[in-house]
């Protein structure tokens, strides 16, 4: 494990030791927490964007149009 020094103004320091608190857990936990959720949705973001780049949409019609056209069943329905 390593050890980093963050610079927190006052304010925002007294909210992350509330929440920590309420939450039962260290502040250290609950930064560590805080970080880990901003990356994985920066990194779930860039593997959406990613994934989209190598999208093909002639392709996607392809397979939609071997689809039949039938009515949806009664579950279905709206």
């Amino acid at each position: 494990m390593s050890a980093i020094s963050v610079r927190l103004p006052e304010s925002l320091h007294q909210q992350v030791r509330d929440l920590a608190k309420q939450e039962n857990v260290s502040i250290n936990q609950f930064i560590a927490a805080a970080v880990a959720e901003k990356m994985s949705a920066l990194m779930t973001a860039e593997y959406l964007e990613e994934r989209a780049k190598r999208g093909d949409r002639d392709r996607f019609e392809r397979v939609l149009a071997k689809i039949p056209d039938t009515p949806p069943e009664d579950h279905d329905r709206l």
